[in-house]
C-alpha cells in the first residue's frame, strides 16, 4: 500500500489545506506515515509569512536529498504560499532538482493530475496559477486531522495590503464562500459529532464585501450559524481591527455557541506605525473596540499578534504598544521580530531598525505579557468552569486538556472517555496562561 507525508507549515489555512491535500491523496489509495523513509510521496504545504519559516522549509527539502537518491520513486511536491511567491518555483528547481512537483495556493485541487503526470512522463511538473475558481476547493475532499475541531473556509484571499504581509500577493483578492454553502457544511459537521467550528478568512469580517447582496455580511453569516441546533462551539480567525462592527459583538454577546474569545491582531500601539503598515486605524479606534467588545461580554478574553521593530520604529512608538498592551490585557500574545519579506512595501523602507533593538524590544515585551497572562489565568482560580474536552495530554499520564468557553487551556485529571465532551471543572491552579483543576460531579 502507498503512503504519503505531509509536512505543514504557517497558519489555520494551511493546516486545514492539508486536510484537502490528505484527502485527494487518500482518495488515490495512499494511507499516512510519520516517517520520510516510508513515504511514497512528501508534500511539503509552505509558508512564507516569515523568512525564518522559509529557511526552515528549504533545510528539510534539502534533508530528503539522500532519500530520493536511494528511492528514485518517491515523489516530492511542494506546494503553498512560498512556492506561490514569484519566482520561487524556478528558484525550487534550481536549488533542489530533486523536487518533482511545485504548485502554488490556487491550484491545489489539481494535486491528483499531477501526480499521474509525473507518475506517466517521468517530467517534473510545475504549474503556478495567479487564478482559481474557489468552488475547486469545496469540491476537494478533507482528510480531517484537528480532533473535535473543524476548520471551515468562509472566504480566500485577502484585499488589506499591510505593508510588511506578501499575503494578498500569494492568496490573491478576497473571495466569499455563499451564506448556504457554509451553513451546510457546518451542520454536517455538527451532525458528524464535531465539536468546535473554526471559521477561517484572512480577513474574516470583510466576509461579503464581494458579494452586491448587502445582506451577505459576517454579522449575518454568524447569526445564520447561531441557529443550528446542537451541541458545539463556534469561533472564528482572524478578524481585522479596521473591519470589525459593534454588531457582530452585539452577536457574539446574545449567542448560544460563539466562544467569548476574539484574536484581534493589533500590530503595533503607535499610530505612526499602524500608518506605516497600512493598517487603517489607529490605536484609539482599536482601543474603542476592545471597551466596546468588555462592555457587551465582561467575560470576554483578547489575543493579538504584535510585529516588534517595524521600519522606523523609535522607543517612543514601541512604548505606546507598551501602553496599548498594558491597557488591554491579552490573555495571549503572539509577538514576532520584523521580518523583511520580498516584494512587499516595507522590504525597501529607510529606518530599518536593527536586530539587537528588535531583541532587547521583544524580550522586555514577552515580560510583559507573561506577568499579565498570569494575572488573567489567576482571576480563574476557585471558579468552575465548562471545559470542552479536546485530547489525552500528550505529556502528562492520566490528565487530560481542554478549553473554557473563553478558549483558556486546561489541564485535569481524565481518560479518552471524556474526549468531546463538555464537564464543570473547578480551577485550582495556573501557570502563565494555562488552567489546572479537578472535575466536579
Amino acid at each position: 500500500m502507498k503512503k504519503y507525508l505531509i509536512k505543514t507549515y504557517g497558519c489555520q489555512m494551511n493546516v486545514h489545506e492539508s486536510e484537502k491535500l490528505a484527502g485527494i491523496l487518500e482518495n488515490m489509495g495512499y494511507q499516512p506515515c510519520d516517517k520520510n523513509e516510508d513515504a511514497d510521496i512528501i508534500l511539503f504545504n509552505t509558508c512564507a509569512i516569515r523568512e525564518s519559516a522559509e529557511q526552515k522549509i528549504f533545510a528539510h527539502i534539502g534533508e530528503l536529498k539522500k532519500i530520493k537518491a536511494a528511492n528514485r520513486n518517491l515523489i516530492i511536491a511542494i506546494c503553498g504560499c512560498m512556492s506561490q511567491q514569484d519566482g520561487y518555483a524556478q528558484n525550487i528547481v534550481k536549488k533542489f532538482p530533486f523536487v518533482d512537483i511545485i504548485l502554488g495556493t490556487h491550484n491545489i485541487s489539481e494535486l491528483q493530475s499531477f501526480i499521474e503526470k509525473r507518475q506517466n512522463t517521468k517530467k517534473k511538473v510545475v504549474d503556478i496559477k495567479e487564478t482559481e475558481d474557489i468552488s475547486n476547493r469545496d469540491l476537494m475532499p478533507k482528510k480531517r486531522t484537528s480532533g473535535i475541531n473543524a476548520w471551515v473556509n468562509i472566504m480566500y484571499g485577502c484585499n488589506n495590503f499591510c505593508t510588511y504581509c506578501i499575503v494578498p500577493y500569494v492568496r490573491g483578492r478576497e473571495v466569499s464562500r455563499p451564506i448556504i454553502a457554509i451553513k451546510q457544511e457546518v451542520e454536517e459537521l455538527v451532525e458528524q459529532g464535531y465539536k468546535q467550528i473554526t471559521l477561517l478568512g484572512q480577513n474574516v469580517n470583510s466576509y461579503g464585501n464581494d458579494f452586491a447582496d448587502s445582506d451577505v455580511t459576517f454579522a449575518n453569516l454568524l447569526k445564520e450559524l447561531d441557529q443550528i441546533d446542537g451541541d458545539f462551539r463556534l469561533t472564528f480567525m482572524t478578524s481585522h481591527p479596521k473591519d470589525i462592527s459593534n454588531e457582530v459583538i452585539d452577536i457574539i454577546a446574545n449567542s448560544k455557541h460563539i466562544m467569548h474569545y476574539l484574536h484581534l491582531p493589533v500590530q503595533s500601539g503607535s499610530d505612526k506605525i499602524l500608518k506605516a503598515m497600512n493598517r487603517r486605524y489607529t490605536a484609539k479606534n482599536y482601543l474603542s473596540k476592545i471597551d466596546y467588545a468588555k462592555k457587551k461580554i465582561p467575560d470576554m478574553e483578547f489575543s493579538s499578534d504584535i510585529i516588534v521593530g517595524f521600519p522606523g520604529e523609535t522607543e517612543e512608538d514601541f512604548e505606546g504598544t507598551i501602553q496599548l498592551v498594558q491597557k488591554v490585557g491579552y490573555e495571549q500574545l503572539f509577538m514576532f521580530i520584523y521580518s523583511k519579506r520580498r516584494g512587499t512595501v516595507a522590504e525597501k523602507m529607510d529606518n530599518q531598525v536593527d536586530l539587537a533593538t528588535k531583541k532587547e524590544r521583544l524580550k522586555r515585551l514577552i515580560e510583559l505579557q507573561n506577568q499579565i497572562g498570569t494575572k488573567i489565568a489567576e482571576k480563574y482560580i476557585g471558579k468552575t468552569e465548562k471545559v470542552l474536552v479536546s485530547d489525552v495530554h500528550p505529556k502528562k499520564k492520566g490528565f487530560v486538556i481542554g478549553t473554557t468557553f473563553t478558549n483558556k487551556n486546561v489541564n485535569f485529571p481524565g481518560d479518552k472517555t471524556l474526549i468531546g465532551k463538555v464537564v464543570d471543572v473547578k480551577i485550582t491552579a495556573s501557570k502563565l496562561t494555562v488552567l489546572f483543576g479537578e472535575m466536579e460531579g
